[in-house]
């Protein structure tokens, strides 16, 4: 029997973002691997098995996978958001590249999900309105100096920014660091969003002035969005409407 392995993407928390795709893949699937609260947002059913490890083991886990899948199980491995933004879509094929040929001849698909950073956006009107990048703070895999240059780089070109990983117990000053460069570079009322645990009944916005902006306001389950210079803010009742408009006076 031939396996598979499926990269599913699970949304920001809400199971009503799921899309249809997935839902599908995990009703269909022998096994599923992944970080552990995310494979605790499966329904254990019989004939399926769960597989929970670390966040840290992911290419341990992608070779799981593909063991898996060789010897006939139709795995999905799955993240949070979209399994190609800083997740497990990568790290599959890290692993199929290095590991034995008959892992490049897999059924192999990876299947799209809602990112934080786009439900966040969405949550409080559109921020990324306009040309915008991601940046992921965590340097588990890369050297800070290369954060560091990437993030002033895109402040220089005027992007909106979503950063990913802000701040954990474990390396608090990347964050730090960050509204430092920013302020270096940035006007002092440029606008920051900080969107905590998104679609989830925790969900908590803070829309700030740069000025403003302080690093206890985001963690681990916090995704930071960074206006351009033409980002604005609509004052109402109750949440505001924050946005970048789609075209650049010439």
């Amino acid at each position: 029997m031939r396996g598979s392995v499926v990269i599913a993407g699970l949304g920001p928390g809400d199971p009503s973002l799921v899309t249809p795709e997935v839902t599908a893949a995990l009703a269909e699937a022998t096994d599923i691997l992944g970080y552990i609260p995310y494979v605790r947002r499966i329904a254990p059913r019989a004939g399926l098995t769960l597989h929970e490890t670390d966040n840290r083991q992911e290419l341990d886990r992608a070779r799981h996978a593909l063991e898996l899948a060789t010897a006939g199980h139709r795995v999905v491995v799955v993240s949070s958001g979209d399994p190609g933004v800083f997740a497990m879509a990568a790290a599959v094929f890290e692993a199929v590249e290095a590991g034995p040929a008959p892992w490049r001849d897999l059924d192999i698909r990876v299947l799209p999900g809602i990112t934080a950073m786009l439900a966040a956006s969405a949550r409080i009107g559109a921020p990324m309105g306009h040309d915008f990048c991601a940046i992921n703070l965590s340097d588990n895999l890369k050297p800070w100096a290369l954060i560091e240059k990437r993030l002033r780089l895109a402040v220089e070109a005027d992007f909106a920014i979503a950063l990913y990983n802000p701040r954990s117990k474990s390396r608090p000053e990347g964050f730090v660091r960050a509204l430092d460069l920013l302020r270096q570079s940035c006007e002092p009322e440029r606008l920051i969003i900080f969107a905590r645990a998104v679609t989830t009944p925790d969900e908590a916005f803070r829309v700030v002035p740069l000025a403003d902006a302080t690093p206890d306001m985001a963690d681990m389950q916090t995704v930071v969005l960074i206006g351009s210079s033409a980002t604005r803010l609509i004052a109402r009742a109750g949440s505001p409407i924050v946005y970048t408009p789609r075209s650049v006076p010439q």
